[in-house]
């Protein structure tokens, strides 16, 4: 090569990457030999295959069916479970009544305040009372609620007169020394009944008895299950069958779905509280372009006891995955990292003697800062890369579905590493201007730092909109990840509804909002873009103020 040529080479910017690659690779093996830098990535490494451990065993197991309903219960212990009870009309808090016991029939009544208090008859009888019995059916029996006397607890009548010197419970009696008794609640018997002043008493009788079986509980658990086939949310409802009408001041569409009553316990009193015309159904309103899920509106009593075990085992899934990256990696790793590793890149020379012979080489104390936090960031970003990596091939393959890997999930955990990296350049940056400034507390003022950066995270997982967690690193961070789920699972909004509306319970609306720095586009791209520029933002602010900090401090 000529002279021309080496002059061409060996140019300031090949004399700055050689600076640059030495500074780097130095902060690189500094890092790399410190025992804490170890210690603080086995941790890390160790809690997520900790998580993945959970994971693995919650993915694994099959999800019991719930009722969410609660109508598998038999509230009266008479046999029979509260869904057959409601389908026939019966109640299930009168052990008395049940399928096929028959309809109490009234026939008269003693009001508080007729003239005529006495009645004789064999009837059912309800009320309170001074009976003098021919015959009482003992067996007559229902359960607490249901105010039926029972006869074998009977104990005599104080000294008084009822209901002005002394009072039994509802639901019982007592005996006086003739053999006659005072009654309060519900009884058979065959006599005369003399009712008090102020009180009724009422008499009829039961129809005839018929056989009817009582139904497993079991049928009453998933028995009105979604139309859910794990793929895609809009086979639940009939595009083309949508009305347009305004729902939060939007254009949307009121769209007829499948879903039906498939128990049957709507039909007994047929409703319409969507009020689409058609009872016992569901509506599904979707956006103006009908590409997105806004509400779902059931009918009472509609998917009220949905199969939520297919349902569950993604949204666990996703949850999960949400989960992890916003708790593990932005909130634990991208906050602890820095704090051991960053906080004294350019400190802890200074404190060791080593900044002055370093600072003595023709290199721009700005661009040594630069070099530094860039050395940190390549050990700890391929660190979790790797560690990305690594929890997205192993929940992938793992996750619920047909296909042997799902790629789907990768995008995700990409966003996840994309976000934490960010957050260890602002972290970083962050740490080391404290370190910077304030060299003998800064590590204290770092702690506390990391407190209010967690407890900001926790705030724009609960609330998105909210003014004060935009002060934060890990607000933005968080509101990434979110823009990249809606962008990889754009029907994640529409699980979170369908869970909402057919009360199957989630941690994914805990963990997982649509993001709100759209700038009003409404678009996860938009929302993206923003979190990133804020990061990078951060990262350089704290960067400069950092350098400017250091250019002009003495090194002794």
């Amino acid at each position: 090569m000529d002279e021309k040529g080496k002059s061409l080479a060996e140019s300031v910017w090949t004399r700055m990457d050689r600076k640059a690659g030495a500074i780097t690779e130095l902060t690189i093996r500094q890092l790399r030999h410190r025992v804490s830098t170890w210690v603080v990535l086995s941790v890390g490494a160790l809690v997520m295959i900790l998580l993945l451990a959970f994971y693995i065993d919650g993915i694994r197991e099959e999800f019991d069916p719930i009722d969410n309903d609660g109508d598998s219960a038999d509230w009266d212990n008479d046999g029979y479970p509260e869904g057959q009870e409601y389908k026939y009309g019966t109640s299930d808090w009168n052990g008395d009544e049940y399928p096929g016991s028959g309809y109490y029939i009234r026939t008269g009544e003693i009001d508080w305040n007729d003239n005529n208090r006495i009645h004789s008859g064999n009837h059912t009888w309800e009320g309170t009372g001074f009976l003098d019995a021919e015959w009482i059916d003992a067996e007559y029996s229902g359960s607490r609620w249901s105010g039926i006397v029972d006869w074998n607890d009977v104990e005599n009548c104080p000294e008084g007169e009822p209901t002005e010197d002394w009072w039994i419970d509802w639901g019982s009696a007592c005996l006086y020394d003739d053999g006659s008794y005072f009654v309060s609640g519900k009884f058979r018997a065959s006599g005369t009944v003399n009712a008090p002043e102020n009180y009724y008493i009422e008499w009829g009788y039961y129809t005839a008895e018929t056989d009817i079986e009582p139904e497993s509980a079991s049928m009453y658990i998933d028995e009105d299950g979604m139309l859910w086939d794990g793929e895609d949310p809009s086979e639940l409802y009939v595009a083309s069958d949508c009305r347009v009408g305004t729902y939060d001041s939007q254009t949307v569409y009121f769209c007829n779905g499948f879903e039906v009553d498939d128990d049957g316990d709507c039909l007994v009193n047929p409703n319409d509280d969507n009020n689409n015309g058609i009872p016992c159904d569901v509506v599904w309103v979707l956006d103006s372009d009908k590409n997105e899920i806004v509400d779902i509106r059931p009918d009472n009593n509609v998917n009220e006891d949905a199969a939520e075990s297919e349902f569950e085992g993604e949204m666990v899934h996703r949850t999960f995955i949400i989960g992890t990256g916003k708790m593990a990696f932005v909130m634990m790793l991208g906050i602890f990292i820095p704090l051991f590793l960053a906080l004294g890149l350019i400190r802890d020379e200074t404190e060791n003697g080593t900044l002055h012979y370093l600072l003595s080489k023709p290199i721009h104390r700005a661009e040594f800062i630069l070099y530094r936090l860039l050395g940190y960031l390549l050990l700890a970003g391929t660190y979790i890369l790797i560690l990305v990596l690594f929890m997205a091939l192993v929940t992938s393959l793992i996750a619920p579905g047909d296909s042997i890997v799902r790629l789907s999930d990768y995008p995700v955990w990409l966003g996840v590493g994309l976000a934490t990296i960010l957050v260890l350049a602002a972290y970083g940056a962050l740490y080391n201007t404290i370190g910077l400034i304030a060299p003998k507390y800064g590590v204290y003022f770092c702690i506390i730092l990391g407190i209010w950066e967690f407890i900001m995270g926790l705030f724009t997982m609960t609330l998105p909109s909210a003014t004060v967690p935009m002060l934060s690193v890990s607000h933005w961070a968080l509101q990434l990840i979110d823009s990249v789920v809606l962008m990889a699972w754009p029907d994640t909004l529409q699980y979170t509804q369908i869970s909402d509306a057919f009360g199957v319970e989630s941690g994914l609306p805990f963990f997982w909002q649509p993001p709100v720095h759209t700038l009003g586009t409404q678009s996860p791209v938009v929302a993206l873009l923003v979190s990133c520029s804020v990061l990078v933002m951060i990262t350089l602010l704290m960067m400069a103020i950092g350098q400017s900090s250091f250019k002009n401090r003495e090194i002794m």
